[in-house]
This record gives C-alpha cells, structure tokens and sequence, in this order.
C-alpha cells in the first residue's frame, strides 16, 4: 500500500496559501481590490495577506523536512492523524476547492455590480426611507456629548474588555442574560433624535446650495434627507452619477441613476438609485455611467412618495474610479 507522503502535501498546502496571498497582493497593487472589500476593511487584507504568506512558507519549509512520521503521516508528535482521508480523486477534490478561487481570480476579470445583480437584489429607490424598507441610520453624537463611549464603541475598542466586564457583572448580580440582550441592540447604533437633527441640519446647509451635487461621499446621507425633507428641495437643481438601471414597468422616458452601496464586502452591498424623468433616457442603455442634471420634483413609484429627477440632461461618462459609496458611521 502506497505511503502517505505529507511532505507531498505540506507543500501543496503552503503552496495554495501563497496564492492567497499572492491574489490579495495582486488585487491590492491594480486598485481591483475595491471591487470586493469596502476600504475600511482594508487593514484586515493586510493582515490575511502576510498571515498568509507567513504559513505558506512555513508549510514549504515543513515539506522539505525528512523526518516525517509515515505510520501517521504526519511531522509533529501531537499523537493526532493529519492525513486528509480518502482515495487520490477524494484529495483532488478537496485542494480544488481552494485552487480555483486562486486560478479564477487570476483569470477571470475584475468588475463592478451592474444591474443583473440589482435585479437580483432589488432597488432600493431614495435611501429605503419608506414603511417597506429601513434606512441606514445617520451619525449620532449623543454618547460624544455625553462623554461617555456607547457600549458598541466599548466593545470594538477593547472586544476582551468589555466582554471581562460582562462576566463580572453578570457575577455580581446575576443580571448577565439582560447584558447579553443589550449587547447587540439597535439603540447602541440608532438613536431617532440625532438620526432627525442630522438631516435637519443637513437639509438646511443644502438649502443655500445653487446646485446639490451628490458625490460618493455625501450620496447616502442626501438620499435620506431628500427623502426625509423632500418639501425642501422641490424645485432645485441637482446632478448625480450613477448607472442606469430600469425596472421592467418604467416607462421609455424613465430610468433610474443607481449606486452599489458596500459596508464590508460585496456580500453585504445594495443598490440604491434615483428614478429621472427625461426624453433621452430612452437612448440611455442599461448599464451605462450617466451624468445626470436636473430638477427635484416629488414623484410617485408603486404607491410610495418620492423625489424625481425630472427634465434631466443625460450625458454618458467613464465608469469612477470608486464606483460604490460607503455609509459614513461618524
């Protein structure tokens, strides 16, 4: 009966890490990164990808040692059977799993979402600020007027902390279930009073714009307030970017400027859009980068008020370099 040779496959295994993290480099170095993690996560990138390297190498060095335990097939003496079980198409198998991500994303090309994966996920027109869906909470600065940090900053910046806190209390006063159901609750991120003061500052600086301009670092938060305030903007001017995306009840003279927003990956991301009313939308193909000016006016999609971009001048434009917008958490 064939051995089973370890260092055979301690290298494969060191091999398949480093194109991990040979993928994450390359990814990092062309900016193609940016179609998959938010640039908030970024820090944790780094970190896989050294990580990665790190074992890799390790696994390599592991594989050119010859003092193998054959009868276990296995290098260290922890008195546990390493192999990976099975017949040589069962072992084939199981590396293809990791070896294709690392070929395909190599080979295949580097894309942003488009509207086949909007129709998948669903519009969200305005900010979702409707009785159907929720939109993502605004910046509060209730706890930095109070001083004191909320239990969610608590717990990202010291995780071991607050969690050492939490058993203490819960044996002091046996109240560590009612903690546990704290822990995660929307009043640590959401707080309706800073959520209505926010957009009503924002509302009246956007008052005293000529032009409200929607960037992708403003593109969330004048979603909401045009929702939350739409009285105050009807009639004014705007321009936005966007790609085009229609619904299959829109009529010739209506498409929607959409953005993919991403908070941590494109797992997580959404696509929020805004409906225009124009006469050259209909020469407007799906998917194209638009550039979009026009004035607000209040409008009406499948029973739910909302702002419309209508008599809007399309001009087609090159994808951005960051073609998603990010909530900001201030």
């Amino acid at each position: 009966m064939k051995q089973y040779d370890a260092s055979f496959h301690a290298f494969i295994q060191g091999i398949i890490l480093i194109g991990f993290a040979l993928l994450m480099l390359w990814l990092t170095i062309s900016g193609n990164i940016i179609y998959y993690i938010a640039p908030k996560m970024m820090p944790f990138v780094y970190f896989a990808l050294v990580t990665f390297f790190l074992l890799g190498t390790i696994q390599i060095f592991r594989s050119t040692r010859k003092e193998h335990d054959h009868e276990h097939g296995a290098s260290c003496s922890c008195g546990h059977d390493h192999k990976i079980p099975g017949p040589p198409f069962v072992k084939l198998a199981i590396y293809s799993v990791f070896i294709l991500p690392v070929l395909l994303g190599f080979v295949l090309p580097d894309r942003s979402l488009d509207s086949s994966a909007a129709q998948n996920r669903g519009m969200t027109l305005g900010s979702g600020n409707s009785p159907a869906v929720s939109a993502a909470p605004p910046p509060s600065d209730q706890a930095e007027e109070s001083g004191e940090p909320s239990r969610a900053e608590a717990y990202l910046e010291d995780p071991d902390a607050y969690m050492e806190e939490l058993e203490e209390g819960s044996q002091d006063d046996g109240e560590n279930t009612d903690k546990l159901d704290e822990h995660y609750t929307i009043e640590d991120f959401y707080d309706q009073e800073g959520f209505d003061q926010y957009y009503v500052e924002l509302a009246e600086r956007l008052e005293h714009e000529d032009v409200i301009t929607v960037t992708e670092e403003n593109y969330l938060d004048i979603m909401t307030v045009m929702d939350v305030h739409l009285e105050k903007f009807i009639g004014k001017e705007i321009e936005m970017i966007g790609f085009a995306y229609r619904e299959p009840d829109f009529d010739d003279n209506q498409l929607v400027a959409a953005r993919f927003s991403m908070t941590c990956c494109t797992a997580d991301a959404g696509v929020y859009g805004t409906l225009i009313d124009s006469d050259e939308a209909k020469d407007i193909e799906e998917d194209t980068w638009i550039h979009a000016y026009g004035t607000i006016e209040a409008g009406e999609y499948n029973g739910y008020r909302l702002p419309v971009i209508s008599n809007a001048e399309l001009t087609e434009v090159d994808e951005p370099d960051s073609p998603y917008v990010y909530p900001s958490f201030r």
